[in-house]
């Protein structure tokens, strides 16, 4: 008798050891869902902008032209002397300067851009704070942003993720492309 409440004790104690087990790895089997981060995907998921997409197919159709300081045309751009030829061919006015572009609309942090928004730099003076350079958003990747500008060797598009374009890095810019003629 004695062996077989042994028995019964041992095997009892190793159906609770394994029921016990089992259990805690049902528990560590749980589903975490800090890994489904729904609020990123929304953000990551751009609504397509008709009028900045025609802005940008436009604009990529001035890659190469050369850069000239002060220039507004297709024979040379500044930086902002080509953004305001793209917005003025779609019935924009703008102010002309790259900081003074600056002022104008929403600011939208880096995680919220959207192609058609506008990225604005330091000038070649690293030290700098003041706005210097603009360019347009083209492109947002998950761990990059595509921008096309007017800079040295001519219209170009860039990524933001040098060093180059991070150290300058200063804000971004919305504006309103639902009316045209904006005068801000």
């Amino acid at each position: 008798m004695i062996i077989r409440d042994l028995k019964t004790i041992f095997l009892s104690t190793i159906f609770t050891v394994v029921s016990i087990s089992v259990f805690s790895q049902l528990q560590t089997v749980e589903i975490d869902t800090s890994a489904f981060s729904f609020s990123d995907t929304t953000q990551r998921i751009k609504k397509s902008n008709p009028k900045a997409d025609a802005m940008i197919s436009f604009a990529k159709s001035f890659l190469g032209v050369p850069y000239r300081y002060g220039g507004t045309t297709p024979s040379g751009f500044d930086c902002s002397g080509f953004i305001n030829y793209i917005f003025g061919n779609f019935g924009f006015s703008l102010v002309r300067t790259s900081y003074g572009l600056a002022e104008l609309g929403e600011t939208i942090s880096l995680s919220n851009l959207q192609p058609g928004d506008l990225m604005f730099f330091k000038g070649s003076n690293v030290r700098s704070s003041s706005v210097g350079h603009v360019a347009m958003v083209v492109e947002v990747l998950p761990d990059d942003v595509k921008f096309i500008h007017a800079a040295n060797g001519g219209v170009r598009i860039d990524n933001l993720r040098t060093k180059y374009y991070v150290q300058r890095y200063i804000k971004s810019k919305r504006l309103d492309y639902g009316a045209a003629n904006k005068s801000n």
